[in-house]
């Protein structure tokens, strides 16, 4: 009696361990302009289990790169890569501090429960260009035939943006400029 106690407790245990409720799960595959996560894939990695969440619509409309303070960030080269964009994020943030340009907006960004929201790197703002098609949503119609900032800096006085009309990764633009903003994050 005792060992079917035991037998059928261990069977009950490993039942509910290996049962796990719908909000748990975690897709095994992944496609672009799917919902996921506070927004919608928007790049997906060789693995096939990562990538950019871009946010559903336009953080801003017109915004600066910088807060006025025109000093060279280091986000340089270094920072165009997918996945450097946060890091160029935290590093404008730390460096410019409060006040009301591209950066802080997708740092201080809380958008369907996900606070981690930063500005793409430079490669990263171009897979969004490269996937814009797929990544239309029925609230915004998707990216607006404009220029959207980057967080990768090339000069002192300049920053990466892309313009969301051609394929066109625009020269850097001085940092004063009012570009759009659409914020990302990883998953």
């Amino acid at each position: 009696m005792k060992t079917l106690f035991i037998i059928s407790f261990l069977t009950l245990s490993l039942f509910l361990l290996n049962c796990k409720k719908s909000s748990d799960t975690t897709p095994t595959s992944f496609t672009i302009g799917q919902s996921y996560q506070g927004g919608l894939v928007a790049y997906i990695d060789g693995t096939g289990s990562h990538g950019l969440i871009v946010a559903p619509f336009d953080q801003s409309t017109g915004m600066q790169w910088y807060n006025g303070s025109n000093t060279t960030i280091g986000t340089g080269p270094a920072g165009y890569g997918i996945g450097q964009g946060n890091a160029n994020t935290n590093a404008i943030v730390t460096s410019q501090g409060a006040g009301n340009y591209a950066a802080k907006l997708c740092y201080d960004l809380v958008l369907n429960g996900y606070s981690d929201w930063y500005l793409p790197s430079k490669d990263e703002l171009n897979k969004l260009y490269e996937n814009r098609g797929m990544l239309v949503t029925i609230a915004n119609g998707g990216f607006a035939a404009n220029y959207y900032w980057s967080s990768s800096e090339n000069l002192n006085t300049n920053a990466w943006g892309q313009y969301f009309g051609a394929s066109v990764q625009i020269l850097p633009f001085t940092k004063d400029y009012a570009n759009y903003v659409r914020a990302v994050r990883t998953f």
